[in-house]
């Protein structure tokens, strides 16, 4: 690939990375980040703040501020851990566990066409090779 054609390929990335953002937080009323920390701890349990940063890579001051901003929601809860009192543990409250399935049985069936008008081959390619890119 030529040098202007990745800029090209980056610079549409980046367009359509603020497109869908934007459409998916009107469309939920939830930051992507914020509703992929979510859905982690909905499926992982709890676990500590330093697994979120890893597993969403995402840096530790980001994963405060909207671990601050989840639990001035009462969509989680931050506790020391009792064993290793450096460590701290993060569990999703019955509130975000309710409106998690009421945001998912609401704007899942509409969500793909409004947000990313492709086919589910598509969009499974497409998470492929952009999780190559991350890479």
């Amino acid at each position: 690939m030529e040098l202007r054609e990745v800029s090209q390929l980056l610079y549409q990335l980046k367009l359509a990375t603020q497109e869908t953002t934007t459409k998916f937080e009107r469309e939920t009323g939830f930051s992507i980040t914020r509703y992929e920390l979510m859905l982690y701890l909905q499926e992982q349990g709890e676990c500590s703040q330093t697994t979120l940063q890893n597993e969403l890579q995402i840096d530790s001051a980001a994963v405060t501020r909207h671990l601050k901003i989840l639990e001035e929601k009462q969509y989680v809860l931050r506790e020391r851990n009792k064993e290793n009192n450096r460590e701290i543990v993060v569990k999703l409250t019955a509130k975000a566990r309710k409106e998690l399935e009421q945001c998912q049985s609401e704007h899942a069936p509409s969500c793909n066409k409004k947000l990313i008008s492709l086919s589910d081959d598509e969009g499974e390619l497409l998470l492929q090779l952009l999780k190559k890119i991350v890479k």
